[in-house]
């Protein structure tokens, strides 16, 4: 199940309790309202968690199973997934789809292992490719043969 959209196309938007919801399924698997108040460990009464939880499946992010008298949540939604998400969202509405000041922030602001730089920089290699075949397929020349073309 896709997670519900708004009228404006984009996917309903996660309120910082829901999200909280979110992780603690992502992070210990599926759980009843009662075992989610345990892991936990909020003040929340069970009566918001189960108003949590019904938003959170009203959006299509988790879906509920009986068991017993009780429900079982699990997460649909994967964390990955929202992320990607999130991240279109900043880009979109705060950077006008500018993708790039985002990625070069978090590149500044973030500690990566080898394995990681070594993934981006695999990723980075065929974006240049992909860009570079849309170029040609457009049409463009190469920096250097513009450049030149600009001094004949």
């Amino acid at each position: 199940m896709a997670p519900r959209q708004n009228r404006s196309g984009k996917a309903a938007a996660i309120s910082e309790a829901e999200l909280t919801v979110l992780k603690a399924l992502w992070e210990n698997g599926p759980a009843t309202v009662r075992e989610l108040l345990e892991r936990l460990g909020t003040e929340w009464a069970y009566t918001t968690l189960q108003t949590l939880l019904t938003r959170l499946e009203e959006k299509g992010h988790v879906k509920a199973n009986r068991r017993g008298h009780a429900h079982v949540f699990t997460p649909v939604t994967q964390r990955d997934a929202l992320a990607a998400q999130r991240v279109d969202e900043v880009a979109s509405s705060l950077l006008d789809g500018a993708v790039a000041p985002l990625v070069l922030r978090l590149v500044e602001q973030g500690r990566f292992s080898a394995d990681d730089i070594a993934s981006f920089r695999k990723l980075l290699g065929e974006a240049e490719a992909k860009a570079k075949a849309r170029g040609n397929a457009r049409g463009r020349t190469k920096p250097e043969e513009a450049e030149r073309g600009r001094k004949s």
